[in-house]
């Protein structure tokens, strides 16, 4: 029986054009992981292994565990974007920040 997390899962999955294969590449699991977390009720997902797989579909973790969130919400969108910028390197962040200076501009 599928749960909060796996549905959630399952939708933004899809949703991003991912199939089960695709993403467990991209996030460095087995296709296996991803459908146990999908379709059975899994009592402690590996915290590391779901922040991988949230990362590779634009979210944190917190979104599959917020009881209250259907969709991702600006604040989960945000979080993963911050998360992603700080790994990058210096010159890909200066092209960032001079990006947003042009958006504060207009």
């Amino acid at each position: 029986m599928a749960n909060q997390l796996g549905n959630k899962l399952n939708k933004l999955r899809k949703d991003k054009g991912f199939t089960l294969e695709s993403l467990a590449k991209a996030a460095n699991v087995s296709k296996s992981y991803l459908w146990e977390l999908e379709n059975r009720e899994v009592k402690n997902p590996s915290a590391q292994r779901l922040a991988a797989i949230a990362a590779q579909l634009g979210v944190t973790a917190d979104f599959f565990l917020d009881d209250d969130a259907s969709q991702p919400e600006e604040k989960h969108l945000d979080d993963a974007f911050f998360r992603g910028y700080k790994s990058l390197g210096s010159p890909e962040k200066e092209q960032l920040r001079k990006i947003l200076e042009t958006f504060k501009k207009s």
